[in-house]
Protein backbone atom coordinates (compact mmCIF):
# COMPACT_ATOMS: atom_id res chain seq x y z
CA UNK A 1 0.00 0.00 0.00
CA UNK A 2 0.98 3.82 0.84
CA UNK A 3 4.72 4.14 1.38
CA UNK A 4 4.84 4.36 5.78
CA UNK A 5 5.95 7.90 6.48
CA UNK A 6 7.23 9.57 9.68
CA UNK A 7 5.59 12.79 11.35
CA UNK A 8 6.40 15.89 10.38
CA UNK A 9 7.49 18.26 12.76
CA UNK A 10 4.07 20.88 12.37
CA UNK A 11 4.96 24.85 12.01
CA UNK A 12 3.17 27.78 13.34
CA UNK A 13 0.12 28.87 11.14
CA UNK A 14 0.65 32.14 8.98
CA UNK A 15 -1.69 34.82 8.27
CA UNK A 16 -3.58 34.16 5.06
CA UNK A 17 -2.57 35.71 1.86
CA UNK A 18 -4.20 36.24 -1.04
CA UNK A 19 -4.20 33.79 -4.06
CA UNK A 20 -5.44 34.74 -7.81
CA UNK A 21 -4.30 32.05 -9.68
CA UNK A 22 -7.22 30.89 -12.19
CA UNK A 23 -6.45 27.51 -13.49
CA UNK A 24 -8.28 26.71 -17.15
CA UNK A 25 -7.69 23.01 -18.44
CA UNK A 26 -7.10 24.01 -21.93
CA UNK A 27 -3.60 23.44 -21.46
CA UNK A 28 -0.81 22.04 -19.10
CA UNK A 29 2.97 21.71 -20.10
CA UNK A 30 6.18 20.93 -18.75
CA UNK A 31 9.04 23.08 -18.56
CA UNK A 32 12.59 22.28 -17.42
CA UNK A 33 14.07 24.02 -14.13
CA UNK A 34 10.93 23.66 -12.28
CA UNK A 35 10.99 21.43 -8.77
CA UNK A 36 7.69 20.13 -8.41
CA UNK A 37 4.87 20.70 -10.14
CA UNK A 38 4.88 22.28 -13.44
CA UNK A 39 1.73 23.93 -14.44
CA UNK A 40 1.15 25.97 -17.39
CA UNK A 41 -1.33 28.28 -17.02
CA UNK A 42 -3.57 30.16 -20.03
CA UNK A 43 -4.80 33.22 -18.76
CA UNK A 44 -5.86 34.80 -22.26
CA UNK A 45 -3.83 34.53 -24.52
CA UNK A 46 -0.71 34.61 -22.29
CA UNK A 47 1.27 31.41 -20.34
CA UNK A 48 2.16 31.71 -16.92
CA UNK A 49 4.02 29.20 -15.73
CA UNK A 50 3.81 28.06 -11.97
CA UNK A 51 6.61 25.49 -10.04
CA UNK A 52 5.93 23.65 -7.11
CA UNK A 53 2.86 22.13 -5.71
CA UNK A 54 -0.48 23.71 -5.49
CA UNK A 55 -0.44 26.60 -2.60
CA UNK A 56 -3.37 25.68 0.17
CA UNK A 57 -6.15 28.46 0.69
CA UNK A 58 -4.71 31.23 2.04
CA UNK A 59 -0.78 30.29 1.07
CA UNK A 60 -0.09 27.84 3.54
CA UNK A 61 -1.38 25.55 5.37
CA UNK A 62 -2.75 26.21 8.99
CA UNK A 63 -2.01 23.69 11.70
CA UNK A 64 -3.31 24.06 15.15
CA UNK A 65 -0.84 21.55 17.63
CA UNK A 66 0.69 23.09 20.52
CA UNK A 67 4.62 22.55 20.56
CA UNK A 68 5.54 19.58 22.12
CA UNK A 69 7.88 21.93 24.97
CA UNK A 70 4.52 23.21 25.73
CA UNK A 71 1.98 20.48 26.05
CA UNK A 72 2.57 20.00 29.60
CA UNK A 73 1.64 23.55 30.68
CA UNK A 74 -1.48 22.83 28.25
CA UNK A 75 -2.17 20.36 30.16
CA UNK A 76 -2.22 22.01 33.39
CA UNK A 77 -4.31 24.89 31.95
CA UNK A 78 -7.01 22.81 30.92
CA UNK A 79 -7.77 20.84 34.22
CA UNK A 80 -9.00 24.69 35.50
CA UNK A 81 -11.28 24.94 32.61
CA UNK A 82 -15.11 23.76 31.89
CA UNK A 83 -15.50 20.92 29.76
CA UNK A 84 -16.87 19.89 26.68
CA UNK A 85 -17.16 15.96 26.07
CA UNK A 86 -16.45 15.23 22.37
CA UNK A 87 -18.45 12.77 19.97
CA UNK A 88 -16.85 10.76 17.84
CA UNK A 89 -17.61 12.79 15.01
CA UNK A 90 -16.44 15.87 17.10
CA UNK A 91 -13.03 14.10 17.67
CA UNK A 92 -13.26 13.66 13.72
CA UNK A 93 -13.62 17.21 13.10
CA UNK A 94 -11.08 17.84 15.42
CA UNK A 95 -8.77 15.97 13.71
CA UNK A 96 -9.58 17.43 10.45
CA UNK A 97 -9.26 21.23 11.90
CA UNK A 98 -5.99 20.22 13.04
CA UNK A 99 -3.92 19.06 10.35
CA UNK A 100 -5.00 22.36 7.94
CA UNK A 101 -7.59 20.66 5.68
CA UNK A 102 -10.24 22.86 6.12
CA UNK A 103 -7.07 26.09 5.93
CA UNK A 104 -6.94 28.97 6.62
CA UNK A 105 -9.64 27.88 9.11
CA UNK A 106 -8.12 27.82 12.83
CA UNK A 107 -11.10 26.43 14.81
CA UNK A 108 -14.83 25.90 14.96
CA UNK A 109 -16.77 28.26 13.76
CA UNK A 110 -17.79 31.26 14.66
CA UNK A 111 -21.00 33.06 13.69
CA UNK A 112 -19.86 35.29 10.69
CA UNK A 113 -17.73 31.80 9.40
CA UNK A 114 -21.03 29.62 9.93
CA UNK A 115 -23.28 31.90 7.71
CA UNK A 116 -20.57 32.70 5.03
CA UNK A 117 -20.45 29.27 4.66
CA UNK A 118 -24.29 28.24 4.53
CA UNK A 119 -25.14 31.71 2.33
CA UNK A 120 -22.34 31.96 -0.10
CA UNK A 121 -20.06 28.42 0.30
CA UNK A 122 -17.11 30.32 1.03
CA UNK A 123 -14.79 32.65 3.79
CA UNK A 124 -13.45 36.31 2.85
CA UNK A 125 -10.00 36.18 4.25
CA UNK A 126 -9.10 39.45 5.71
CA UNK A 127 -7.64 40.97 2.43
CA UNK A 128 -10.61 40.49 0.10
CA UNK A 129 -9.89 37.36 -1.22
CA UNK A 130 -12.23 34.22 -1.01
CA UNK A 131 -11.67 31.10 -0.43
CA UNK A 132 -14.54 27.55 -0.51
CA UNK A 133 -15.97 26.09 2.78
CA UNK A 134 -19.01 24.71 1.64
CA UNK A 135 -19.53 22.45 4.85
CA UNK A 136 -20.10 24.02 8.44
CA UNK A 137 -17.47 22.80 10.76
CA UNK A 138 -19.15 23.59 13.85
CA UNK A 139 -19.12 22.48 17.63
CA UNK A 140 -22.49 22.00 19.26
CA UNK A 141 -23.65 22.34 22.83
CA UNK A 142 -26.56 22.39 25.31
CA UNK A 143 -28.06 24.26 27.47
CA UNK A 144 -26.60 22.91 30.93
CA UNK A 145 -23.10 23.19 29.47
CA UNK A 146 -23.42 26.98 28.01
CA UNK A 147 -24.34 27.72 31.66
CA UNK A 148 -21.52 25.40 32.61
CA UNK A 149 -19.02 28.07 30.42
CA UNK A 150 -20.14 30.88 31.87
CA UNK A 151 -18.18 34.16 31.16
CA UNK A 152 -15.09 31.71 30.38
CA UNK A 153 -13.37 32.65 27.48
CA UNK A 154 -11.99 28.98 27.35
CA UNK A 155 -13.16 25.51 27.47
CA UNK A 156 -11.08 22.08 27.40
CA UNK A 157 -12.13 19.59 24.58
CA UNK A 158 -12.28 16.07 26.08
CA UNK A 159 -12.71 12.91 24.70
CA UNK A 160 -15.05 10.16 25.64
CA UNK A 161 -12.07 8.76 28.28
CA UNK A 162 -12.23 12.72 29.59
CA UNK A 163 -8.33 12.62 28.21
CA UNK A 164 -7.33 16.38 27.05
CA UNK A 165 -7.84 16.70 23.80
CA UNK A 166 -7.52 20.49 22.94
CA UNK A 167 -8.65 23.98 24.08
CA UNK A 168 -10.58 26.62 22.23
CA UNK A 169 -9.63 30.26 22.99
CA UNK A 170 -11.42 33.34 22.38
CA UNK A 171 -14.93 31.33 22.04
CA UNK A 172 -18.28 32.61 20.78
CA UNK A 173 -21.72 30.99 21.56
CA UNK A 174 -24.40 31.18 19.05
CA UNK A 175 -27.64 29.96 18.72
CA UNK A 176 -27.71 26.72 16.47
CA UNK A 177 -30.77 27.19 13.83
CA UNK A 178 -30.74 23.74 12.96
CA UNK A 179 -33.47 23.68 10.48
CA UNK A 180 -31.50 26.39 8.58
CA UNK A 181 -28.73 24.59 8.63
CA UNK A 182 -29.79 21.07 7.20
CA UNK A 183 -32.04 23.11 4.67
CA UNK A 184 -28.87 24.94 3.58
CA UNK A 185 -26.35 22.19 3.94
CA UNK A 186 -28.89 19.22 2.36
CA UNK A 187 -31.71 21.18 0.72
CA UNK A 188 -34.41 19.39 2.26
CA UNK A 189 -35.49 18.78 5.57
CA UNK A 190 -36.46 15.75 4.75
CA UNK A 191 -36.62 13.08 8.05
CA UNK A 192 -33.90 10.09 7.47
CA UNK A 193 -30.99 12.57 6.34
CA UNK A 194 -27.95 9.60 8.14
CA UNK A 195 -25.68 12.73 9.53
CA UNK A 196 -28.23 15.18 10.32
CA UNK A 197 -29.80 11.68 12.74
CA UNK A 198 -26.38 11.53 13.94
CA UNK A 199 -24.77 14.91 14.63
CA UNK A 200 -27.20 17.06 14.47
CA UNK A 201 -31.16 16.09 15.49
CA UNK A 202 -30.39 15.69 18.97
CA UNK A 203 -26.85 17.87 19.13
CA UNK A 204 -27.34 20.98 21.50
CA UNK A 205 -28.93 23.98 20.54
CA UNK A 206 -26.24 26.34 20.62
CA UNK A 207 -22.66 26.43 18.89
CA UNK A 208 -19.37 27.32 20.00
CA UNK A 209 -16.90 28.68 17.95
CA UNK A 210 -13.25 29.93 18.36
CA UNK A 211 -9.15 29.12 18.12
CA UNK A 212 -8.57 25.67 18.62
CA UNK A 213 -5.35 24.26 19.88
CA UNK A 214 -5.00 20.54 19.85
CA UNK A 215 -2.38 18.89 22.58
CA UNK A 216 -1.36 16.12 19.61
CA UNK A 217 -2.38 14.25 16.55
CA UNK A 218 -5.17 12.75 17.02
CA UNK A 219 -4.85 8.70 17.06
CA UNK A 220 -7.47 5.75 16.42
CA UNK A 221 -5.57 2.91 17.43
CA UNK A 222 -7.08 0.82 15.18
CA UNK A 223 -4.00 -0.40 13.05
CA UNK A 224 -5.25 1.86 10.46
CA UNK A 225 -3.28 5.60 11.48
CA UNK A 226 -0.18 5.13 9.57
CA UNK A 227 -2.31 5.58 6.48
CA UNK A 228 -3.65 8.78 7.88
CA UNK A 229 -1.00 11.20 6.30
CA UNK A 230 -1.69 14.79 6.73
CA UNK A 231 -1.79 17.32 4.03
CA UNK A 232 2.13 18.45 5.11
CA UNK A 233 3.15 14.68 5.03
CA UNK A 234 1.41 13.97 1.53
CA UNK A 235 2.61 16.97 0.22
CA UNK A 236 6.13 16.12 1.49
CA UNK A 237 5.61 12.72 -0.34
CA UNK A 238 4.18 14.31 -3.55
CA UNK A 239 7.69 16.21 -3.66
CA UNK A 240 9.93 13.60 -2.79
CA UNK A 241 8.17 11.48 -5.61
CA UNK A 242 9.17 14.12 -8.07
CA UNK A 243 4.89 14.87 -8.56
CA UNK A 244 4.61 17.12 -11.69
CA UNK A 245 0.72 17.07 -11.01
CA UNK A 246 -1.27 15.27 -8.39
CA UNK A 247 -5.02 13.65 -9.11
CA UNK A 248 -7.07 13.01 -6.18
CA UNK A 249 -9.72 10.37 -6.28
CA UNK A 250 -12.24 10.36 -3.73
CA UNK A 251 -14.02 7.52 -2.47
CA UNK A 252 -16.13 5.24 0.10
CA UNK A 253 -16.28 2.44 -1.98
CA UNK A 254 -14.39 -1.18 -2.72
CA UNK A 255 -12.43 -0.44 -5.98
CA UNK A 256 -13.58 -2.13 -8.87
CA UNK A 257 -11.97 -2.21 -12.33
CA UNK A 258 -14.21 0.62 -13.76
CA UNK A 259 -12.87 2.99 -11.25
CA UNK A 260 -9.16 2.16 -11.99
CA UNK A 261 -9.94 2.00 -15.47
CA UNK A 262 -10.56 5.91 -14.70
CA UNK A 263 -7.57 6.63 -12.80
CA UNK A 264 -5.41 4.94 -15.30
CA UNK A 265 -6.83 6.98 -18.16
CA UNK A 266 -6.58 10.18 -16.24
CA UNK A 267 -3.20 9.55 -15.54
CA UNK A 268 -2.60 8.73 -19.47
CA UNK A 269 -4.53 12.19 -20.53
CA UNK A 270 -2.42 13.75 -17.88
CA UNK A 271 0.88 12.39 -19.48
CA UNK A 272 -0.12 13.27 -23.24
CA UNK A 273 -0.72 16.96 -21.83
CA UNK A 274 2.92 17.02 -21.08
CA UNK A 275 3.10 16.01 -17.76
CA UNK A 276 5.96 14.37 -16.82
CA UNK A 277 4.80 12.21 -13.75
CA UNK A 278 1.57 12.67 -12.63
CA UNK A 279 0.83 10.81 -8.87
CA UNK A 280 -2.51 9.70 -7.93
CA UNK A 281 -3.82 10.44 -4.52
CA UNK A 282 -6.09 7.47 -3.85
CA UNK A 283 -8.16 8.88 -0.82
CA UNK A 284 -10.81 6.91 1.17
CA UNK A 285 -13.14 8.58 3.50
CA UNK A 286 -12.27 7.81 6.96
CA UNK A 287 -14.61 9.46 8.88
CA UNK A 288 -18.36 8.55 9.68
CA UNK A 289 -20.16 6.81 7.46
CA UNK A 290 -23.58 5.89 6.83
CA UNK A 291 -24.21 1.94 7.83
CA UNK A 292 -24.51 0.33 5.07
CA UNK A 293 -21.45 1.38 3.62
CA UNK A 294 -18.50 -0.90 4.18
CA UNK A 295 -16.51 -0.35 6.81
CA UNK A 296 -13.11 1.33 6.66
CA UNK A 297 -10.94 -1.34 7.77
CA UNK A 298 -12.30 -3.94 4.95
CA UNK A 299 -12.09 -0.94 2.58
CA UNK A 300 -8.71 -0.78 3.32
CA UNK A 301 -8.03 -3.83 2.73
CA UNK A 302 -9.74 -4.93 -0.21
CA UNK A 303 -7.73 -1.49 -1.78
CA UNK A 304 -4.35 -3.44 -0.90
CA UNK A 305 -5.27 -6.02 -2.83
CA UNK A 306 -6.30 -3.78 -5.90
CA UNK A 307 -2.38 -2.37 -5.49
CA UNK A 308 -0.75 -6.12 -4.33
CA UNK A 309 -2.86 -7.52 -7.56
CA UNK A 310 -1.35 -4.78 -10.02
CA UNK A 311 -4.28 -2.97 -11.15
CA UNK A 312 -2.93 0.38 -9.79
CA UNK A 313 0.55 1.08 -10.11
CA UNK A 314 2.01 1.48 -6.20
CA UNK A 315 5.32 3.41 -7.63
CA UNK A 316 2.45 6.24 -8.90
CA UNK A 317 -0.39 5.78 -6.37
CA UNK A 318 -0.17 7.49 -2.87
CA UNK A 319 -2.83 5.85 -0.91
CA UNK A 320 -4.12 7.85 2.37
CA UNK A 321 -6.89 8.03 4.78
CA UNK A 322 -9.01 11.49 4.29
CA UNK A 323 -10.44 12.10 7.88
CA UNK A 324 -13.70 13.78 7.19
CA UNK A 325 -17.39 12.92 8.75
CA UNK A 326 -19.13 11.92 5.64
CA UNK A 327 -22.31 14.31 5.12
CA UNK A 328 -23.96 12.57 2.18
CA UNK A 329 -24.70 16.21 1.17
CA UNK A 330 -23.99 16.41 -2.85
CA UNK A 331 -23.00 19.36 -4.90
CA UNK A 332 -22.42 21.02 -1.62
CA UNK A 333 -20.59 18.59 0.14
CA UNK A 334 -18.09 17.92 -3.09
CA UNK A 335 -17.04 21.12 -3.06
CA UNK A 336 -15.65 20.53 0.84
CA UNK A 337 -14.16 16.86 -0.75
CA UNK A 338 -12.51 19.15 -3.66
CA UNK A 339 -11.22 22.11 -1.66
CA UNK A 340 -9.62 19.96 1.08
CA UNK A 341 -7.63 18.17 -2.11
CA UNK A 342 -5.73 21.47 -2.85
CA UNK A 343 -4.54 21.90 0.83
CA UNK A 344 -3.10 17.78 0.73
CA UNK A 345 -1.68 18.91 -2.98
CA UNK A 346 -3.76 17.74 -5.66
CA UNK A 347 -4.57 20.04 -8.44
CA UNK A 348 -6.60 17.32 -10.16
CA UNK A 349 -10.00 16.09 -8.63
CA UNK A 350 -11.66 13.25 -10.71
CA UNK A 351 -15.47 13.67 -10.01
CA UNK A 352 -18.12 11.47 -11.01
CA UNK A 353 -21.85 10.91 -11.19
CA UNK A 354 -23.70 12.14 -8.07
CA UNK A 355 -20.39 12.81 -6.18
CA UNK A 356 -21.82 12.36 -2.51
CA UNK A 357 -25.20 11.71 -3.21
CA UNK A 358 -27.79 9.36 -1.56
CA UNK A 359 -31.03 8.70 -2.31
CA UNK A 360 -34.07 10.57 -1.02
CA UNK A 361 -34.74 9.05 2.03
CA UNK A 362 -38.14 8.83 1.61
CA UNK A 363 -38.78 9.24 -2.31
CA UNK A 364 -37.95 6.11 -4.78
CA UNK A 365 -35.36 8.91 -6.23
CA UNK A 366 -31.84 10.10 -6.03
CA UNK A 367 -32.17 12.92 -3.73
CA UNK A 368 -30.01 15.01 -6.07
CA UNK A 369 -29.52 15.31 -9.91
CA UNK A 370 -26.57 13.47 -11.07
CA UNK A 371 -25.05 15.82 -12.99
CA UNK A 372 -24.91 19.00 -10.60
CA UNK A 373 -21.98 18.11 -8.84
CA UNK A 374 -19.21 18.01 -11.13
CA UNK A 375 -21.28 21.29 -12.86
CA UNK A 376 -21.47 23.08 -9.18
CA UNK A 377 -17.26 22.26 -8.87
CA UNK A 378 -17.08 23.65 -12.28
CA UNK A 379 -18.26 26.76 -11.11
CA UNK A 380 -18.26 27.22 -7.45
CA UNK A 381 -16.10 30.25 -5.90
CA UNK A 382 -12.53 29.66 -4.54
CA UNK A 383 -11.92 26.35 -6.43
CA UNK A 384 -11.06 28.19 -9.75
CA UNK A 385 -7.39 26.93 -9.43
CA UNK A 386 -8.61 23.47 -9.26
CA UNK A 387 -8.95 21.13 -12.59
CA UNK A 388 -11.89 19.13 -12.49
CA UNK A 389 -11.74 16.01 -14.42
CA UNK A 390 -15.25 14.40 -14.83
CA UNK A 391 -16.10 10.97 -14.82
CA UNK A 392 -16.40 9.23 -17.90
CA UNK A 393 -19.33 5.93 -17.96
CA UNK A 394 -17.40 2.78 -17.73
CA UNK A 395 -19.44 -0.65 -17.48
CA UNK A 396 -18.92 -4.44 -18.21
CA UNK A 397 -18.05 -4.34 -22.02
CA UNK A 398 -19.38 -8.29 -22.19
CA UNK A 399 -17.82 -8.61 -26.01
CA UNK A 400 -14.51 -7.93 -24.03
CA UNK A 401 -14.76 -9.68 -20.54
CA UNK A 402 -13.87 -6.13 -18.83
CA UNK A 403 -14.52 -3.40 -17.57
CA UNK A 404 -14.70 -0.33 -20.55
CA UNK A 405 -15.78 2.71 -21.22
CA UNK A 406 -18.98 2.93 -22.56
CA UNK A 407 -19.87 2.81 -25.68
CA UNK A 408 -23.84 4.33 -26.59
CA UNK A 409 -23.03 3.32 -30.08
CA UNK A 410 -23.61 -0.28 -28.92
CA UNK A 411 -25.50 -0.13 -25.66
CA UNK A 412 -26.83 -4.18 -25.95
CA UNK A 413 -22.92 -4.90 -24.87
CA UNK A 414 -22.68 -3.11 -21.94
CA UNK A 415 -23.79 -4.37 -18.08
CA UNK A 416 -24.06 -1.98 -15.74
CA UNK A 417 -23.46 -3.88 -12.10
CA UNK A 418 -25.06 -1.27 -9.47
CA UNK A 419 -23.50 -1.08 -5.90
CA UNK A 420 -27.01 -3.06 -4.57
CA UNK A 421 -25.85 -5.37 -7.04
CA UNK A 422 -22.17 -6.12 -5.92
CA UNK A 423 -23.61 -6.27 -2.78
CA UNK A 424 -25.93 -9.16 -3.06
CA UNK A 425 -23.05 -10.88 -5.28
CA UNK A 426 -20.74 -11.02 -2.36
CA UNK A 427 -23.62 -11.54 0.49
CA UNK A 428 -24.10 -14.57 -1.60
CA UNK A 429 -20.64 -15.66 -2.29
CA UNK A 430 -21.59 -15.67 -5.94
CA UNK A 431 -18.55 -14.25 -8.36
CA UNK A 432 -19.51 -11.15 -10.91
CA UNK A 433 -18.34 -11.20 -13.93
CA UNK A 434 -14.40 -11.84 -14.67
CA UNK A 435 -12.52 -8.70 -15.24
CA UNK A 436 -15.51 -6.94 -13.36
CA UNK A 437 -12.90 -6.46 -9.78
CA UNK A 438 -9.53 -8.11 -9.28
CA UNK A 439 -10.15 -11.72 -7.48
CA UNK A 440 -7.94 -11.05 -4.48
CA UNK A 441 -10.17 -6.79 -3.85
CA UNK A 442 -13.61 -9.50 -4.62
CA UNK A 443 -12.64 -11.67 -2.12
CA UNK A 444 -12.35 -9.27 0.68
CA UNK A 445 -15.92 -8.29 0.16
CA UNK A 446 -16.99 -11.78 0.26
CA UNK A 447 -15.47 -11.91 3.92
CA UNK A 448 -16.57 -8.92 4.75
CA UNK A 449 -20.53 -10.22 4.38
CA UNK A 450 -20.01 -13.42 5.44
CA UNK A 451 -18.61 -11.47 9.00
CA UNK A 452 -22.32 -9.94 9.25
CA UNK A 453 -23.82 -13.66 9.45
CA UNK A 454 -24.54 -13.89 13.42
CA UNK A 455 -25.30 -17.73 14.58
CA UNK A 456 -29.11 -18.83 15.83
CA UNK A 457 -29.65 -20.32 19.12
CA UNK A 458 -30.70 -23.34 16.55
CA UNK A 459 -27.36 -23.74 15.18
CA UNK A 460 -28.45 -22.46 11.98
CA UNK A 461 -26.89 -18.98 10.77
CA UNK A 462 -28.75 -15.68 9.94
CA UNK A 463 -27.21 -12.95 7.99
CA UNK A 464 -27.83 -9.48 9.43
CA UNK A 465 -29.53 -7.23 8.00
CA UNK A 466 -27.78 -4.69 5.31
CA UNK A 467 -29.63 -2.03 4.14
CA UNK A 468 -29.16 -2.27 0.14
Amino acid sequence: MATLFAKTPYQSPSLPKTFNTHFAPSLKVSFPGCSGSRAGVRVGQRLRVSCGLIEPDGGKLVELFVEESRRSEKKREGLGLPRIKLSRIDLQWVHVLSEGWASPLRGFMRESEFLQTLHFNSLRLDDGSAVNMSVPIVLAIDDSQKRRIGESTRVALVDSDDHLVAILYDIEIYKHHKEERIARTWGTTAPGLPYVDQAITNAGNWLIGGDLEVLEPIKYHDGLDRFRLSPAELREEFTRRNADAVFAFQLRNPVHNGHALLMTDTRRRLLEMGYKNPILLLHPLGGYTKADDVPLSWRMKQHEKVLEDGVLDPETTVVSIFPSPMHYAGPTEVQWHAKARINAGADFYIVGRDPAGMGHPIEKRDLYDADHGKKVLSMAPGLERLNILPFKVAAYDKTQGKMAFFDPSRPQDFLFISGTKMRTLARNKENPPEGFMCPGGWQVLVEYYDSLVVPAENGKVIPEAVPA
